[in-house]
């Protein structure tokens, strides 16, 4: 064999070593994993005074790049409730930009923002329905604190409750039939169920003191809420029928805004306990109470990541108000904000499956 046929050879005997070492390095570099592909473009949605009135603003994760949705001389809040679609595509707000509180809607970059309530009374609190169709709210337009409810392009607006008492602070059942809310009718704070239409109103509570903020089990099967019953706000626990009322907590301090984690088997809230407002986390039976904050200062505002893994939160430890996340065992915990302006009430998106991979 010539010289020229060998060094022919050679160079293809080359490229094939090559060709082979490099899809062995692509198969070996490990694929980042689908549920923390899920988290990475997950968002935070929060309220800013950066700019000398409250907007709404959005930033990844760890809290780079920060991006303001609302741009009025007015306050746009999302205070009550989750902003978030179901899908998360789009975030609910209210606002007092036209010269009373109404509630708007967005997409999620900030783009297209509409006014969906337009009445001189204030129209707030919005609250998605699971399936993303339907938005409850509180209003007084008729005079005093009422529940709507309308379609999510904001036609079809209907009256839910109808008493000359203050009923409000919807919640929707995970499976969209039902909507618990507080009601004083019965003069102090009540918690009651009625369906998604308005239909069947029942009291699910009977105390001499306030019975508030009732937030359905991830399963649907359990209410948790917060009462005065015992002399202090505590957080309790019930069938969504009422039955089987039970006390979760017991402090002669303040237990309050319980929030579910994703998977229903723990209860993130709020306590004074220890002299000032920390996070804690509990099962959802009450057992194993664990402070997850240790600041020495208001904690508030917490919510879970949609994993389950992290809580946000609203600090003072620096001084204003700033958001901070954590790990839900309490290592770990990160500032993302930094202002002289508060900045805080921290909603985390849901899982968005738009343009990621699918295969697991």
């Amino acid at each position: 064999m010539d010289y020229g046929k060998r060094a022919k050879i050679v160079i293809i005997l080359c490229c094939l070593v090559l060709a082979i070492n490099i899809s062995f390095s692509k198969k070996a570099k490990p694929k980042e994993p689908y549920e923390e592909r899920l988290y990475r473009q997950t968002k935070i949605a929060f309220q800013s005074y950066r700019d000398g009135n409250c907007e709404i603003y959005v930033m990844n994760v760890d809290g780079s790049e920060q991006k303001r949705l609302t741009i009025n001389h007015a306050d746009d809040s999302i205070r009550f409730w989750f902003p978030w679609s179901p899908d998360g595509k789009k975030m609910v707000f209210s606002s007092d930009r036209d010269g009373n509180q109404d509630i708007y809607i967005m997409n999620s970059d900030g783009t297209e923002q509409k006014r969906l309530t337009n009445n001189p009374a204030h129209d707030v609190g919005p609250s998605w329905s699971p399936d993303g169709t339907k938005i409850a709210f509180m209003s007084k337009r008729d005079g005093n604190w009422n529940i709507y409810v309308m379609n999510a392009n904001g036609e079809e607006k209907k009256r839910l409750t109808n008493t000359p008492y203050d009923e409000g602070y919807p919640f929707w059942s995970p499976d969209g039939r039902k909507i618990a809310y507080d009601s004083r009718s019965d003069v102090n704070l009540e918690i009651y169920v009625m369906s998604a239409n308005g239909d069947g109103k029942i009291r699910l509570t009977h105390n001499s003191d306030f019975d508030r903020n009732p937030l359905w089990s991830p399963d649907g099967k359990k209410i948790a809420f917060v009462s005065k019953r015992d002399g202090n706000y505590e957080i309790y626990v019930m069938n969504v029928d009422g039955t089987e009322q039970k006390r979760l907590t017991n402090n002669a301090s303040r237990d309050e805004k319980p929030f579910w984690s994703p998977n229903g088997k723990n209860i993130a809230f709020q306590s004074y306990r220890d002299g000032n407002c920390e996070i804690y986390i509990m099962n959802a039976d009450g057992r194993e109470q664990k402070r997850v904050t240790k600041n020495g200062v208001m904690n508030t505002g917490n919510c879970w990541s949609p994993d389950g893994k992290k809580i946000v939160f609203t600090s003072y430890k620096d001084g204003g108000g700033e958001i901070y996340v954590v790990n839900a065992d309490g290592s770990d915990q990160k500032r993302l904000t930094k202002n002289r302006a508060y900045d805080g009430t921290p909603h985390w998106s849901p899982f968005m499956t738009s343009g990621i991979e699918t295969e697991k």
